[in-house]
């Protein structure tokens, strides 16, 4: 059973099913649409969806492959630059994409694959219960007001930020962390910069504007979709006031940050202002917990690590998560040695991922800088060596898991062919 049909719950449902499992999947929402704005799947990611069949025919309709990475001064002067995906010599892309899309893409191919019942919208697991027998029983609360308790195997916890499943295996965990800075996005059409296809985040630490195309330009405006995340860090030591964690906003009531961030190659004001809709919400995470694990229940995702955005990972890592619990499960079974398996091998250096993206990931070179000249220069080598940029920027590829070299060099997450339990690929089924 899995809570949750966003992106890692999917990745799950589908994993669980290509090993020879029977998913399911209950959803709260009565029915799913493709929500929200861009993301980036990083190469590991992109790897485990081609190894789950999904390829860039079909990654292609969703998104674009990105081909490079930038961080720029406020006066419009490069401070890194880096190929990324193919052009880095991957051996898979890196994908910028709209997640909604990516998220129904997912749905779609777990309705194909499984069946019209693999997930069952309007249905929200609020509880669980260990059983004697080693069977996992989940509480499951319908969009019709009833209760019914469901029995399985094992159950996967893939219901994000909010997780009930996190909720009760932690009962006393802290509340949601907001550090301080406060995300507005939005996709709007834009001429795509640079390569065509970047990355490039743009300002200080402090403030700063996001921006990458998650379609390729189309062919008679020459215009692609462009999301952009606008970002500011204001003084949080009172909390967070608004309501809620994710909602739409008027334009107005924040583009004062950037009316004067105007360059002969960006207008940011123009491009935010295009867009028909912006979403607020806060930078949040959660403190890491010392185990993903209770007996027959695992989670995956954001109930498991929900992270800063600032390294472009958590839906990457969700997707992983889903593929490296599956290969636990080849090795073990559908059995709590499995969940163990998969705890042992995510949970510490993953919450070490979520201490480094807390503290900037991959943009604490924009603290960097802002910290030794205040955001502009005119050599920037004069003020972070070019050794210095890169070694920051692998260090932070490896924790990530995203390292040229190693994931070039590894072996499949889960082998061709193979089925739970040890069942190796030309093996007779049992």
């Amino acid at each position: 059973m899995i809570a949750g049909g966003g992106i890692g719950g999917l990745a799950m449902a589908l994993t669980l099913h290509q090993i020879g499992l029977l998913p399911v999947v209950f959803e709260a929402v009565r029915e799913l649409r493709p929500l929200g704005v861009g993301i980036n799947l990083q190469p590991n990611a992109v790897r485990e969806l081609f190894d789950l069949g999904i390829g860039p025919a079909e990654l292609d309709r969703i998104g674009l492959p990105a081909k490079e990475w930038a961080l720029v001064g406020l006066n419009g002067s490069d401070i890194y630059s880096e190929p990324r995906g193919l052009q880095a010599g991957y051996r898979w892309p890196q994908y910028s994409a709209h997640r909604g899309r990516l998220q129904m893409l997912l749905h779609e191919k777990a309705l194909e694959r499984i069946g019209a019942d693999a997930v069952r919208p309007g249905h929200r697991v609020s509880s669980y219960r260990n059983n004697a027998d080693g069977t996992v029983t989940a509480m499951v609360e319908r969009a019709d007001g009833g209760v019914t308790e469901e029995t399985g195997t094992l159950l996967i916890g893939a219901d994000g930020l909010h997780s009930a499943v996190r909720a009760q295996m932690h009962p006393d965990q802290p509340p949601i962390r907001w550090g301080g800075a406060i995300m507005w996005r939005g996709v709007s059409p834009g001429l795509p910069i640079r390569t065509g296809a970047s990355f490039v985040g743009f300002g200080t630490h402090r403030q700063r504007l996001v921006f990458y195309p998650i379609s390729p330009p189309d062919p008679k405006t020459g215009l692609a979709t462009i999301n952009w995340i606008a970002e500011v860090t204001v003084d949080n030591s009172e909390g967070w006031k608004s309501s809620g964690w994710f909602k739409p906003v008027a334009i107005e009531t924040f583009i004062h940050h950037f009316e004067d961030w105007k360059h002969d190659w960006l207008d940011v004001p123009a491009l935010i202002r295009r867009a028909e809709i912006a979403y607020e919400n806060p930078m949040i995470d959660r403190d890491p917990i010392p185990t993903w694990q209770d007996g027959g229940v695992a989670l995956i995702g954001d109930a498991a690590h929900v992270m800063y955005p600032t390294g472009s990972n958590g839906a990457s890592q969700a997707i992983v998560d889903a593929r490296v619990l599956g290969a636990a499960m080849v090795e073990h079974g559908p059995t709590r040695k499995a969940l163990e398996a998969y705890d042992a091998r995510l949970c510490g250096p993953i919450s070490e991922l979520v201490l480094r993206n807390r503290g900037a990931g991959p943009f604490g070179l924009l603290a960097i800088v802002d910290e030794r000249c205040g955001g502009k220069f005119d050599d920037i080598d004069t003020v972070v060596p070019a050794e210095e940029r890169a070694r920051f920027m692998a260090g932070y590829k490896t924790a990530a898991g995203f390292a040229v070299e190693a994931l070039n060099g590894a072996p499949p997450t889960i082998a061709p062919g193979s089925r739970a339990g040890g069942e190796r690929p030309g093996e007779p089924r049992a």
